[in-house]
C-alpha cells in the first residue's frame, strides 16, 4: 500500500505556464522574464518592497583661503626679465617672495645657472599674472 501512496499518476501534470505578453510562448507561471524573447513579464517583488530613495547633495563646497595660503600675483614679464638678468643673485624667487629659494640662487650663482634656465622656461609658459 505505501508503494501505491508513493506512485505519481501517469502522465505527470504539466506545470502551470502562462503567455508572455510581447511574444505570446509559454513561459513557467512563476517567471518574470520570458525564457524565449529575454523581456520582463512582471514585476520583480523586491522592486515592490524597495522604499523610495531620496538623495538629497547639496553641493556647500566654499572655497575658503587660508591666512597662511594668502596668493599674490605676479607679473610674468618682470619675473622673466629679473630672471633673464639677475637670476644668478636669485632675483626672481625675491620678487615672487620665495626668501629662502632666493638665498639658495645666491650662494649658489643659481644653482649652476642650470636653475636659471629651468625657471626661465618655466616662467615663459606661465600665464599672465600667475600667482605664488
Amino acid at each position: 500500500m505505501d508503494m501505491e501512496q508513493n506512485m505519481q499518476p501517469w502522465p505527470p501534470e504539466p506545470p502551470a505556464q502562462k503567455f508572455c505578453k510581447h511574444c505570446g510562448g509559454r513561459i513557467p507561471a512563476d517567471a518574470v522574464i520570458c525564457t524565449l524573447c529575454g523581456r520582463q513579464v512582471e514585476e520583480m517583488a523586491q522592486a515592490q518592497a524597495m522604499p523610495n530613495i531620496v538623495i538629497n547633495n547639496t553641493n556647500e563646497n566654499i572655497n575658503t583661503m587660508n591666512a597662511y595660503m594668502q596668493t599674490r600675483a605676479r607679473n610674468k614679464w618682470v619675473a622673466l626679465l629679473l630672471c633673464f638678468f639677475l637670476g644668478g643673485i636669485g632675483a626672481h624667487k625675491f620678487y615672487e617672495g620665495k626668501t629662502g629659494m632666493g638665498v639658495l640662487y645666491l650662494f649658489t650663482f643659481g644653482l649652476a645657472v642650470v636653475g636659471i634656465l629651468i625657471d626661465f622656461i618655466a616662467l615663459l609658459f606661465k600665464p599672465n599674472p600667475y600667482y605664488v
